[in-house]
């Protein structure tokens, strides 16, 4: 013997899916919510400016290290002429004097040398280094904008999360008035085949959009108004009212 309940209960499952449908819906445009998509774009731009910023950061340490052992290399050749002029200054040998004149040309030649190499080097380093303030003011500005979308995406997923709790409590009351083996058939129809309910409006499935066969409607027509019926299409529970065409 098939599942019997009354009319008015069967009803009921109309409102229900109609309430499952809503959640369902509510669950997808918050997976789908346009301000969830823009947090995630602006935050993966974040973690690729991030990565270029630690470039940046290692290529301007490079630098400043190579500028400071060509700073440290002027000093040393600078120490070596400042002695070398000194000993000049002081020496009675002409051939000390004349080695000396010679050791000065040649650290005068290899502090020039150095000194350019120093001021190309300061040339690089100021690239970079602005190259670095680039990204840092970029990252700024991305932070202030992803902090305005963070908070755009919260308020629209706290709004869907407030019509997600009216509406799970509206179908806890509804589920509540529906008999319990009702229920748990609709229940059982919904998980296996995605709808529980569908309403039988004018000959049609409201689960399916078909319209049913002539000889299922038959069979309709000669279902007592207490029976449960499956919709041969959707097997969704039929719900029939004064809509459905009988």
């Amino acid at each position: 013997m098939g599942l019997k309940a009354a009319p008015e209960d069967q009803a009921l499952l109309l409102e229900l899916q109609e309430l499952d449908t809503k959640l369902r819906q509510l669950a997808r445009r918050s997976e789908k919510l346009p301000e969830r998509e823009v947090v995630d774009t602006l935050t993966g731009k974040k973690t690729e400016l991030e990565r270029t910023r630690a470039e940046q950061s290692g290529a301007v340490e490079d630098v400043r290290l190579e500028l400071k052992r060509t700073e440290s290399d002027v000093e040393v050749v600078q120490a070596r002429i400042t002695r070398d002029a000194e000993r000049l200054r002081t020496s009675t040998s002409v051939k000390d004097v004349a080695a000396l004149e010679q050791e000065l040309e040649s650290l005068g030649r290899r502090k020039s040398d150095l000194e350019d190499i120093e001021l190309a080097v300061m040339e690089t380093l100021e690239e970079r280094e602005a190259a670095l303030a680039g990204t840092e003011a970029e990252l700024a500005a991305l932070s202030t904008e992803i902090s305005e979308a963070t908070a755009a995406r919260d308020a629209a997923l706290a709004e869907i999360e407030g019509e997600r709790t009216h509406a799970a409590a509206n179908r806890q009351t509804v589920a509540a008035k529906v008999p319990a083996d009702l229920l748990a058939l609709y229940e059982k129809q919904r998980e296996r085949y995605g709808t529980g309910a569908s309403h039988l409006r004018g000959g049609v499935s409201s689960a399916s959009g078909v319209a049913l066969a002539a000889t299922d409607m038959t069979k309709i027509r000669a279902a007592a108004p207490d029976d449960v019926i499956l919709c041969p299409d959707s097997s969704a529970i039929l719900v029939r009212t004064a809509e459905s065409g009988l």
